[in-house]
């Protein structure tokens, strides 16, 4: 697993590099994002970067972070064996954090208009990541169901009476 962190840390610190972003990577090791699964947090350090590298990296809606977190989650298993392979959440500037306490909020707050109401709901504007951390949030819910509807870039999560 070290071997994992360490090849992630420096493709990190080269991609930042490649980017005009010269700044280290660090990884608190394992840390648990949701229930279900484990993944090796990346954290892109900001002590070398501008507020405004750093809204760069993150991007609109986290569009930015969240396609160098793909490309790490691509690349990095790449030609792996299957037990050198796993999960990277790239972190910055606690974003990752800050909007999973942001998505627990929009799952809570569509699973009880939908109860008080009994109309569905769609929530647009969702990352398909973010829709799937919404499916699980709410994936226990014994009077509740959610789908995915429509087609990309337009994708909505949709929640409603089971």
């Amino acid at each position: 697993m070290e071997d994992r962190i360490e090849r992630g840390k420096q493709w990190l610190e080269n991609l930042l590099t490649l980017m005009g972003m010269p700044t280290t990577a660090t990884s608190e090791g394992f840390a648990t994002i949701t229930e279900d699964r484990e993944s090796c947090w990346l954290n892109i350090g900001i002590d070398h970067l501008t507020s405004e590298q750093i809204q760069l990296l993150i991007g609109e809606r986290g569009k930015n972070i969240d396609a160098i977190q793909y490309l790490a989650n691509t690349l990095l298993n790449l030609l792996q064996s299957s037990e050198s392979q796993g999960s990277y959440t790239i972190e910055l500037d606690g974003y990752r954090v800050t909007r999973y306490q942001e998505l627990l909020e929009i799952a809570d707050t569509a699973a009880a208009q939908v109860r008080d109401t009994g109309q569905e709901i769609e929530v647009p504007d969702l990352s398909s990541a973010e829709r799937k951390q919404i499916h699980s949030f709410l994936q226990n819910s014994t009077d509740l169901v959610t789908e995915s509807r429509g087609q990309e870039p337009d994708r909505k999560l949709v929640v409603k009476l089971r």
